[in-house]
């Protein structure tokens, strides 16, 4: 069989317009001046391909045969280059918790290259775990399986999904063991090691603005606004001023409507550090992130924030706002240090905010939302009752689509929905479900649609399928053992999140209890 041709068109805008590192070695020291590193993937022992993305790889206009290529392999495990490819690792800082960091950067990261895609467009290729950098600090610069696995999937469970979201080509074996602690209690172990190849238009984080500016370094500031206006917002007109305060306000929104995203299918990222939140409006960098099986606004996924609970699912919208406004600060040396630059963002991030989320939710309940007629209230109601019962969110969307269709609203808690409860409901919770049920199957017949259109629509939005984390963790054991099968099977399913496939009705059930408590399946730390 020959060998499938080798993608060769790739550019490098980013070292080529942007200052950079002078210094080539991967030893941990401060960047200065600088917003890149150059670095060169260190190699690893036995890159295999165990995991791949068709459709992305079409979408970049890779041949699908490159999957089972040796050079392949070679490639996106970090032991070899593609002609064109120039690595290198972005220099960025971040709030963490609540605190500055100061200088984090690509600890563990590399952007292999811009690739051409078939449309005209360009994606960087990035490897995540593929050895250290000059930002790895006293890090190794590796990713272990299960993360990996859990990148890999979650990328492409939320494209299939609707929501922006940087993509993932690859998951590559590398043949070669990691120590982790995974709950940081003193107890390393070692594990596979893994590399994922991720997929974006850009990087670009909030913090890769934030440390220039809080090193007072404006003319590098500057550099890096103007580059990501041209590049990535052509719309906003010339760098300056005025395209610096676009610049704020179309970021705020994006972000607005990502949250918006985040919330209406029960998403949690879990460590929603300002240097994790991308300028484009995607979602990027899944590290300790879960799904809401029982509704619950103060979950977090994140072991390390169990005690604040700073990034659960309720507080994830006040976040993004947080976060927009420190960005905001960081481009006031742009706009004459004038703050109301800063609050019309916020005033955007607020509205574009609302405007989504109440959509959104709206349309899960086959909705179009009208506040004359108490569509607030009902949606507040319904949030109330699902939060005092801690019912699968997921499963309680899914089960209302067919209720449209009734001829008469319920007399009482339906089936299906009795089914998602992790716990039988009190005589009062469950007469309050059943008063909102007819509230809302009332509010229904007066939309100027049939109640089959209506059903339909909610099928569309109401996903059966998301990668619950007790999913991933089967895939990751299973992986453990040697079996990609399973993490196969999730791409497949999670590829078509909204169609029946009855054939997988298992991958749409609740959190059963054997991973109530299970690491993996409950909460996990950073440690990967």
């Amino acid at each position: 069989m020959a060998t499938p041709p080798a993608p060769h068109s790739f550019r490098r805008r980013f070292l080529d317009e942007l200052p950079g590192d002078v210094d080539t070695s991967t030893a941990p020291r401060p960047v200065v001046g600088a917003l890149w590193s150059r670095v060169q993937p260190t190699p690893v022992p036995a890159p295999r391909v165990v995991a791949w993305s068709s459709s992305l790889a079409q979408e970049l206009g890779l041949d699908d045969a490159l999957r089972g290529d040796p050079g392949t392999a070679a490639v996106l495990g970090g032991n070899a280059l593609w002609p064109g490819m120039d690595p290198y690792a972005a220099n960025y800082g971040g709030q963490q918790f609540g605190q500055w960091a100061g200088q984090l950067g690509d600890g563990r990261a590399s952007v292999l290259g811009e690739l051409q895609r078939p449309d005209g467009g360009f994606s960087e290729l990035q490897l995540k775990g593929a050895g250290p950098t000059a930002y790895s600090r006293r890090g190794d610069g590796r990713a272990v399986l299960r993360s990996s696995i859990r990148e890999f999937l979650c990328s492409e469970a939320m494209h299939a999904l609707g929501v922006p979201t940087t993509r993932a080509l690859s998951l590559v074996h590398t043949g070669q063991p990691v120590v982790r602690d995974m709950f940081y209690d003193g107890n390393a172990a070692p594990e596979p090691g893994a590399i994922v190849c991720r997929v974006a238009p850009s990087f670009l984080r909030f913090g890769n603005f934030e440390l220039p500016s809080a090193r007072g370094d404006v003319p590098l500031l500057r550099t890096l606004t103007d580059f990501t206006l041209r590049q990535f917002f052509p719309e906003l007109g010339a760098p300056g001023r005025d395209a610096s305060t676009g610049l704020l306000q179309e970021v705020a929104a994006r972000t607005a409507r990502l949250m918006a995203h985040w919330q209406a299918v029960g998403f949690v990222h879990g460590v929603m550090n300002t240097d994790n939140l991308s300028i484009l409006g995607l979602t990027i960098d899944y590290g300790p992130y879960g799904w809401i099986d029982d509704f619950d606004f103060g979950w977090t996924p994140n072991t390390t924030d169990a005690a604040n609970r700073r990034y659960a699912f309720g507080n994830q919208p006040a976040i993004g706002a947080w976060n927009v406004a420190r960005l905001g600060e960081a481009l006031l040396p742009l706009v004459d240090g004038d703050e109301q630059v800063v609050e019309a963002a916020m005033a955007t991030y607020a509205t574009a905010y609302t405007g989504a989320a109440t959509q959104r939710f709206a349309a899960k309940l086959g909705l179009t939302f009208d506040a004359a007629q108490a569509d607030g209230q009902l949606l507040q109601d319904l949030f109330t009752w699902l939060q005092q019962t801690g019912i699968d969110m997921t499963l309680f969307f899914r089960a209302l689509a067919p209720l449209v269709v009734a001829d008469a609203a319920p007399a009482g808690l339906p089936p299906s929905i009795t089914a998602a409860f992790y716990r039988a409901p009190t005589d009062e919770q469950a007469t309050t479900g059943v008063t909102w049920l007819q509230r809302w199957w009332q509010r229904t017949r007066r939309e100027r649609r049939l109640a089959a259109d209506i059903a339909a629509a909610m099928a569309r939005v109401n996903p059966k399928y998301v990668l619950r984390n007790w999913l991933a963790q089967v895939a990751i054991d299973a992986a453990h053992a040697g079996d990609f099968s399973k993490v196969e099977r999730l791409l497949h399913v999670m590829a078509r999140p909204f169609d029946d496939q009855p054939e997988h009705d298992d991958l749409a059930q609740k959190r059963p209890d054997w991973a109530r408590n299970k690491p993996g399946c409950s909460a996990l730390s950073c440690s990967s």
